[in-house]
């Protein structure tokens, strides 16, 4: 593009890459080692340069929060999506129904894009609590961004209620004979096995928005 560096180009198309790939911006250390960069320094003062140029926008009091801009200075339309609670063992998530999901609260958003929502119409957003699937890149204090659905695909990432236990739990779906598996992603955790009877899914991940730098 006219008037950018050589670095700045690379780091520009580095942000594109890493947004496209995981839905949320990188922090200065992941476009350091990215694009290969001397130090943080450098790649802030390359950063302030885009800004100028209406490339990026910056907010310096929140990690992460670098925002691809077009150019003109003009950003993607954001989409608010409702935070309705955390996902953890023991709370059933409370998905609205068809009758209450125009009278959701948007005081506690999460501010995503439409290729985030992957154009979804009923879309919610959890926090989650635990590291059943941290190896999915899924921690502790992580958002998911939820398609509410009664129905899944193997491999989906969902969050299921089991009835018999009275808990809801986020892992990775799979039909299996006449059984289901729940799969974590952390080694260190087994596979639930259950009767598809016993399962309710209550939503399927759409994306992941990590608060970790």
């Amino acid at each position: 593009m006219k008037g950018l560096s050589k670095k700045q180009q690379a780091i520009l198309d580095f942000l594109r890459g890493f947004i496209r790939e995981k839905d949320y911006p990188p922090s200065i250390r992941d476009i350091q080692l990215g694009c290969e960069i001397s130090s943080t320094s450098v790649v802030d003062y390359n950063l302030k340069a885009l800004e100028r140029m209406g490339y990026v926008r910056r907010d310096r009091e929140v990690s992460r929060a670098i925002e691809l801009l077009d150019g003109s200075g003009r950003r993607p339309a954001s989409i608010p999506v409702p935070i309705i609670g955390t996902i953890a063992a023991g709370t059933p998530i409370p998905v609205p129904s068809a009758d209450t999901w125009d009278n959701l609260d948007y005081d506690n958003v999460e501010e995503v894009t439409e290729t985030m929502t992957q154009g979804k119409e009923r879309v919610f957003a959890l926090r989650v609590k635990g590291t059943s699937m941290i190896d999915a890149l899924v921690n502790d204090g992580d958002t998911v961004i939820m398609e509410a659905t009664s129905s899944a695909e193997d491999g989906d990432m969902v969050a299921a209620w089991l009835k018999d236990r009275e808990e809801v739990t986020l892992k990775k779906f799979f039909h299996e004979g006449n059984r289901v598996r729940l799969q974590p992603a952390n080694a260190t955790m087994d596979p639930i096995y259950t009767d598809p009877d016993n399962l309710e899914i209550q939503g399927r991940v759409l994306t992941t928005i990590s608060h970790h730098n």
